[in-house]
């Protein structure tokens, strides 16, 4: 049974409980002061602890996807295996490995609610290979826009995160769905995935001097990739990305540094500025410019501005980046053509509530701002 199983879960819950009962129901015959009597009270203590802090470590990793998988909790999760699409009409590194619908089970037609799609895909020059849903638009499979291409969005997680989050927890395709078919928004490709492609490092979508070309893989091998399998918009700027935490930070990093490729970036609680710590490593390797590069701080002052249009979101009690959002808005507002836009709630904290409320109107600002031919 998974991480993320329904039934670890309900064993855990269930073991809590009866070990609770068991704890209640034998402490009587274990109040004496034998040495038997004595382990037996610190073993149905300890036992009793551990089972409910599985129960509430489970619930929290169900609720906001943290890890995917025993390897990716223990740190053993390192495999990164080089697909490649032989099928006819593939033309890319790009293997269609699932399907799943968008809507409730039961609930319609591709022409009608749409697909998430499961790839595997792999950078023809980083060589990373990573997993991914991608979300197509019931338009994409109606006879009446067989010909016609559409607007993609690079949607990333957290760190660690997991690509399923964004599906199930976040509710990016169901919510891309209903926005357009209210006329919100324009139907878009949404590639969903998690910045962590080496793990269980976490690079920060920087190009690692000696090791995983991070920012490469995502503004260079996978908008190639997708875009030779699906219909996606051509042109400078047909792209967007957004994502949250971690994922926030790479997309604004990212519309920054490649605004030929993204017309616009959004970052929902971002920071500015890569960290380095033990899930990073030495992310810069004594590299002066990779280190300045990566701060966004440093790029407002000393790059040319991009042509490319941000979004950044906080909310003035509950997020510790506050502070930093508003500094940033009026750093970028004094470098044209580089656009902002901010969405601030008056509370919300770091988690994937408070995402939710915010991923709807960043939808539809992202649709407004991409570019490209359809």
């Amino acid at each position: 049974m998974g991480l993320t199983s329904d039934k670890v879960l309900a064993l855990a819950v269930l073991s809590g409980v009866l070990l609770f009962a068991g704890t209640v129901w034998l402490w009587p015959r274990l109040g004496r002061r034998s040495v038997r009597a004595v382990l037996g009270r610190v073993g149905l203590l300890l036992a009793t602890q551990v089972a409910v802090f599985a129960a509430v470590g489970l619930a929290a990793n169900q609720a906001f996807g943290f890890y995917g998988s025993w390897a990716d909790l223990f740190g053993r999760e390192d495999g990164q295996g080089v697909v490649v699409d032989h099928s006819a009409g593939g033309g890319g590194p790009l293997k269609v490995v699932g399907e799943r619908r968008v809507t409730p089970a039961g609930a319609g037609r591709p022409e009608v609610a749409g697909r998430v799609q499961e790839i595997q895909v792999v950078g023809r020059t980083t060589r990373i290979a990573s997993p991914a849903y991608v979300y197509l638009p019931p338009e994409y499979f109606q006879a009446a826009h067989r010909a016609r291409t559409f607007p993609a969005a690079v949607v990333l997680t957290g760190y660690p995160g997991t690509a399923s989050a964004l599906v199930d927890k976040l509710r990016y395709p169901r919510t891309a769905h209903d926005l357009a078919g209210a006329g919100r928004m324009r139907p878009m490709i949404l590639v969903m995935l998690r910045p962590t492609v080496a793990p269980p490092r976490d690079t920060e979508c920087v190009d690692v001097p000696g090791g995983p070309q991070t920012e490469s893989f995502f503004a260079k091998d996978l908008p190639e990739a997708v875009s030779s399998h699906y219909r996606v918009n051509k042109g400078r700027g047909s792209w967007g990305v957004v994502g949250n935490s971690t994922g926030g930070y790479c997309a604004l990093k990212l519309a920054m540094h490649h605004p030929e490729v993204f017309g616009a970036g959004a970052g929902l609680s971002a920071y500015y500025d890569a960290p380095t710590d033990p899930t990073t490593g030495d992310l810069f390797q004594g590299d002066a410019e990779t280190e300045n590069r990566a701060s966004l701080w440093w790029c407002l002052k000393n790059l040319p501005a991009p042509d490319t249009s941000l979004l950044v979101s906080s909310s003035k009690s509950g997020e510790t980046n506050y502070r930093d959002t508003v500094k940033f808005i009026d750093l970028v507002k004094e470098r044209e053509p580089t656009r902002i836009s901010s969405i601030i709630l008056e509370s919300g904290g770091h988690n994937f509530n408070t995402w939710r409320r915010e991923i709807p109107a960043t939808l539809e600002w992202l649709s407004g701002r991409i570019g490209g031919r359809s």
